[in-house]
């Protein structure tokens, strides 16, 4: 086996209570890595199609890849994989932390799980050996008592994945959640596991992880600490993601008043979410496994209405959910709707989106104050934001009513409410504009997972990766849209691989595993992910052109206002070229035969084609 991998994977089914484990096959490894890329491979080849994602023939997995938990520099992620409820395709969610690692050290590269248990369960693996545990006491608790519960009776050395409340009420955008605050956040995969009564996975162990040649691994972590300087990396290591929400709001990145508004129309007050104005409650800094930048912080709000003992720094994305696109700048406020959130195991993203939206409907008139049982929804209203996200978490009263994300939200309101609903085949999209920077929109529409700002386009081109003329921007997706499927693959932070050299992947994978990987390799193995991410969908009955796209975020009628009001995104051009490029029909989106067959996918060709 190569290193890099404890070389078994974990297979359990909660209706009979069945526990074995697989051998993982170095072949698999080299073709998909790990991560997102295993569980697409694993899962395409068990799972018959068109089943109920919240069924228990969905198997929902737990995966690593084989630069998590190893000497690699930010190697400290997991993916939770699975047929997501929210969108009816393909889903996975990606967290960093230490489950990942620690998932590893209890023996096992992945966890897949199906069935559905007829009782509250959690799954105990500790030192390569797995029990199903009874978790009645656990069920109707928040993640952090969950994670807490577990960690006192396993110890310090165990760690939790779980959910909160709002993945036991099957919330469609629900997530998992683990180190009390990092989140497996999209794709609706906490309602998944609720639909299994599956409540947490508990993991400890002291198990190794392997490498191949430690010398080069040690030299690899010099080389790339130095490159880990300057004012980019240091601004990371200072706010962490809040650092320039205020800019990106007066730029046109985020997005303002549920996509309809401008930041210095709008909200001209970006600096009350940004940078220093959300540090000044942190009481200390957090690092994910082993990492060198220690992005995440620690929160307290000493007194007022949102005092909060402890809790977890909002990222970007919940600053703008929460914050730009609601027209909310009372910080305060914010760190506490990301703390109900995390406890009650909720996409910030999408809880925020889904706020947004009802605001828009409230001011319009399609719902009203006796609708929202007295919450006044209009924007900026910090209180009302903050009670009906609480009522959203508990599926209580309105909140019931848009517990499953915008677009099944708008369906119920009726009365046009889908105009207000912003969202990409279900799914609320990342707080990044295509207006902007329009390769936003070609990964937000035509990705595996739709509306996910973590998917590869120019802008996450490490440094040192070559790329052809801009003219050719199909060729260009393709190219970084690739490499970043390995990195994802391969259990390695997106800001870690964005702040240092293209060689960071490649070349820790060859001293972990003791392949001999090139950047052309790495696109080759990107590329076959990315058919079968796809093919899972298309397999599914589900063409990606036919996905809605809210003709707001791509300026369609332009928004009128700000930097990017007069934008309109060439969608169509954009789409078309890198169907093109990667050899997808221009009107099915069905990768061709010969591409599949190239890439040794020859089952999916015959499941395609036959």
């Amino acid at each position: 086996m190569s290193g890099g991998y404890m070389g078994k994977m974990l297979f359990v089914n909660l209706s009979n209570g069945e526990l074995r484990d697989e051998p993982l096959t170095d072949d698999l490894c080299r073709d998909f890595i790990g991560g997102y890329g295993l569980g697409a491979r694993y899962i395409f080849s068990r799972q018959r199609a068109n089943i109920d994602p919240l069924g228990p023939e969905n198997i929902l997995g737990f995966t690593t890849g084989p630069l998590s938990g190893s000497p690699a520099l930010w190697g400290s992620r997991y993916t939770v994989v699975g047929k997501s409820p929210l969108t009816n395709t393909w889903g996975d969610a990606n967290s960093g932390g230490d489950f990942g690692p620690y998932l590893k050290f209890a023996g096992y590269d992945a966890v897949f799980v199906t069935g559905a248990s007829d009782k509250p369960v959690y799954l105990a693996v500790v030192d390569g050996k797995a029990e199903l545990k009874d978790a009645a006491d656990l069920w109707g608790k928040d993640s952090n008592e969950t994670e807490d519960i577990l960690q006192t009776q396993y110890g310090k050395n165990s760690r939790v994945a779980c959910i909160g409340q709002s993945g036991e009420k099957l919330s469609l955008i629900s997530c998992v959640m683990n180190d009390n605050g990092r989140a497996a956040g999209r794709s609706g995969m906490g309602a998944v596991m609720g639909s299994k009564r599956l409540k947490a996975i508990v993991v400890a162990g002291n198990a190794k992880v392997s490498v191949a040649n430690p010398e080069l691994a040690r030299q690899l972590r010099s080389k790339f600490l130095k490159e880990a300087s300057g004012p980019i990396a240091d601004q990371r290591r200072k706010f962490g993601t809040c650092a320039g929400v205020a800019r990106a709001a007066m730029s046109g990145d985020s997005p303002v008043k549920n996509w309809g508004g401008a930041g210095e129309v709008h909200f001209p007050n970006g600096k009350a979410i940004s940078d220093v104005n959300v540090i000044k409650y942190e009481e200390k800094k957090y690092a994910c496994w082993h990492c060198p930048t220690a992005c995440g912080g620690i929160m307290r709000i000493k007194d007022g209405p949102y005092a909060l003992e402890e809790g977890h720094k909002p990222e970007y994305e919940t600053l703008a959910s929460f914050g730009t696109i609601c027209l909310n700048d009372n910080v305060e406020s914010i760190i506490k709707a990301n703390d109900i959130c995390n406890r009650y195991g909720l996409d910030t993203i999408s809880a925020g989106a889904t706020i947004a939206f009802a605001i828009e409907c409230y001011e319009n008139g399609l719902i009203s104050k006796a609708d929202t049982g007295g919450i006044e929804l209009t924007w900026g209203n910090h209180q009302a934001i903050i009670a009906m996200t609480e009522r959203l978490a508990r599926r209580e009263g309105f909140g019931d009513v848009i517990a499953d994300g915008v677009k099944k939200a708008a369906e119920r309101i009726g009365k046009g409410a889908e105009e207000f609903a912003i969202h990409v085949g279900g799914q609320e999209i990342g707080m990044h504009d295509p207006k902007l920077a329009p390769g936003w929109a070609t990964s937000y529409v035509i990705d595996a997972t739709p509306g996910r700002h973590t998917q590869g386009w120019e802008r996450f081109a490490s440094r040192g990766l070559e790329m052809p003329p801009e003219e050719k921007r199909g060729e260009r997706h393709k190219i970084v849209s690739n490499i970043v499927h390995v990195m994802n693959a391969s259990g390695v932070c997106l800001f870690g691989y964005m702040t240092v050299s293209i060689g960071l992947v490649p070349e820790f994978l060859n001293a972990v595993t003791g392949w001999d990987l090139s950047i052309e390799d790495c696109q080759r193995i990107g590329e076959r992910i990315a058919n079968i991410r796809h093919a899972f969908n298309v397999r599914e009955g589900e063409n990606p052109l036919n996905r809605h796209v809210s003709g707001r975020f791509i300026g369609t009628p332009p928004i009128g206002v700000g930097p990017v009001g007069q934008v309109t995104v060439d969608l169509d051009d954009r789409v078309r070229e890198y169907l093109q490029t990667m050899d997808w029909d221009p009107a099915t989106a069905k990768p061709s035969q010969k591409t599949l067959l190239a890439l040794g996918l020859n089952d999916v060709a015959q499941a395609l084609y036959t």
